[in-house]
């Protein structure tokens, strides 16, 4: 196990150094005061283990790891940290990611046994990738496992989640660092904010480890970038049907519907993140507009009751579409059925005093008047 330590207090450098030594089958090929020859000495390397220290000058043993792991995903990071156990948590950690000082040779040895566990794991391990990944963007963000089987991952923190699916909503852009604690931690002080970011930025590159061969996280000076390949997300695989489609007509008003089976509920419905709000509303005009559209070719080529059910699609889909409702009740009323007519009138007011506390536009209820003459 070849192994390299990274410590800016050169007394604790020199005793995990010497606690190290005592453990069979382990090498250290490198010990480093200053993190940046560090990190260059790893990369250039490829140890097995990294012991890293957290709280380092002048850079963040946090972000000393994120950026070690976007080159070199397979390597196993233990942080060092004075911090007493139950303060880990505000690093966002995995029991198995930290040991806490003074060290204690019992629990180092401990740590090293499960690496070495961990290390001959992956030699016997064989990874086959897919050569395509899928992802459903709906209720909620899930992984094809198997075909048409798609899982959720169990992301460390709501945080790492969030920050996952802002990057893949985002993905090839560069998103600013500053923005992003803007959008999560704008309520903490900006070294706090930043050692957030490291530990979340590196929970995520664990965590899409299996995915390496299509989700690549880079990250740049400035911010980070998701890098897709051979990826297939369900809402952009269907924004993008519904763009190729042809000139609506008798003969492709069926691919349009055909289409249209590939939209599956609302984007990302499980999540209350305030930023999705406009991705959403996006997906939802798309659709909206795609249905009136064929609603519209359907009446004016006297498919009436396609067009209803289109219509209904519409209003089963949101109940406050005003012209949905309108077209309805125009249509019954042009087929005599006032009964109906009556009853679309009474629920779009019924929906409207719910959602709205409103009553209906007023061009609605003075045709309604009109029509009731």
């Amino acid at each position: 196990m070849r192994v390299v330590c990274i410590d800016d207090e050169q007394l604790a450098l020199r005793y995990i150094e010497r606690q190290l030594a005592k453990i069979a089958e382990v090498e250290v090929i490198g010990s480093f005061v200053n993190p940046l020859e560090g990190k260059e000495f790893i990369l250039r390397e490829k140890p097995d283990v990294v012991f890293l220290d957290i709280d380092m000058t002048p850079v963040n043993g946090m972000e000393i790891a994120e950026k070690i792991l976007e080159k070199l995903p397979d390597v196993i990071l233990v942080f060092v940290t004075a911090y007493e156990a139950y303060a880990v948590n505000a690093f966002e950690l995995n029991a198995t990611d930290y040991i806490v000082k003074p060290l204690k040779f019992e629990r180092l040895e401990l740590t090293v046994n499960r690496i070495k566990n961990q290390l001959q794991n992956q030699h016997k391990r064989i990874i086959t990738y897919p050569q395509s990944l899928r992802i459903k963007m709906t209720p909620s963000l899930a992984f094809e496992t198997e075909p048409d089987v798609f899982e959720p991952l169990p992301w460390r923190t709501a945080k790492t989640q969030e920050l996952f699916i802002f990057l893949l909503q985002n993905h090839d852009v560069v998103i600013e660092k500053s923005a992003i604690i803007e959008l999560l931690w704008d309520d903490y002080d900006l070294e706090k904010a930043y050692s957030l970011l490291y530990t979340t930025i590196y929970n995520i590159r664990k965590q899409i480890k299996p995915y390496q061969k299509h989700i690549m996280l880079h990250n740049h000076s400035y911010g980070y970038l998701l890098e897709l390949t051979q990826v297939e997300i369900d809402y952009v695989e269907w924004s993008k049907a519904i763009g190729a489609l042809p000139d609506l007509t008798a003969d492709t008003v069926g691919d349009y519907e055909r289409a249209m089976e590939m939209y599956d509920g609302t984007y990302l419905a499980n999540y209350d993140y305030t930023w999705l709000e406009a991705e959403r509303q996006r997906y939802e005009r798309i659709w909206l507009q795609a249905s009136n559209q064929i609603a519209t070719f359907y009446y004016h080529n006297g498919k009436v009751n396609d067009a209803i059910r289109w219509y209904n699609y519409m209003i089963d889909h949101n109940p406050t579409i005003e012209d949905a409702h309108f077209e309805l009740m125009k249509l019954h009323g042009e087929n005599g059925n006032f009964a109906a007519m009556m009853q679309q009138y009474t629920a779009l007011h019924k929906v409207w005093r719910n959602y709205y506390d409103a009553k209906p536009s007023d061009y609605i209820i003075e045709w309604y008047m009109e029509m009731m003459k």
